[in-house]
């Protein structure tokens, strides 16, 4: 059974960091692109950053720009999101998906889905 699992959101301070995981099981992530997405309530949900299956190609949305940084472990089988000087802002579900090779920025183009993590970012 192919499946990704998020992990590593919680409660943070404005200007605080996390860092999220995404790790898979059931296939080796070194072929696919995993994006990050993103989802507040009532609205839709975005694609915040990406990563090619080789690495060649990373995406970063202009919110999340200098302060996300996305990179893979494949001798571990995960993706990270590394997040700093978060703001009330980035509050929201993030969400890891998962498409072979290529970053696409639309979520009906990533075949697979984690269940996603709460980041929540108040004093």
């Amino acid at each position: 059974q192919l499946q990704l699992v998020e992990s590593g959101g919680g409660l943070v301070q404005p200007g605080g960091s996390l860092r999220l995981s995404c790790a898979a099981s059931g296939f080796t992530l070194d072929e696919y692109a995993i994006g990050w997405f993103r989802q507040v309530p009532g609205k839709e949900r975005k694609r915040i950053s990406c990563i090619s299956g080789r690495s060649d190609f990373i995406y970063y949305g202009d919110s999340v720009k200098g302060r996300f940084t996305i990179s893979r472990d494949n001798a571990k089988n995960t993706v990270y999101l590394q997040i700093n000087s978060l703001k009330p802002g980035d509050t929201a579900v993030y969400y890891c998906a998962g498409r072979l090779n290529y970053c696409k920025p639309d979520v009906s183009q990533y075949d697979y889905w984690g269940q996603g993590t709460q980041v929540t970012v108040s004093s």
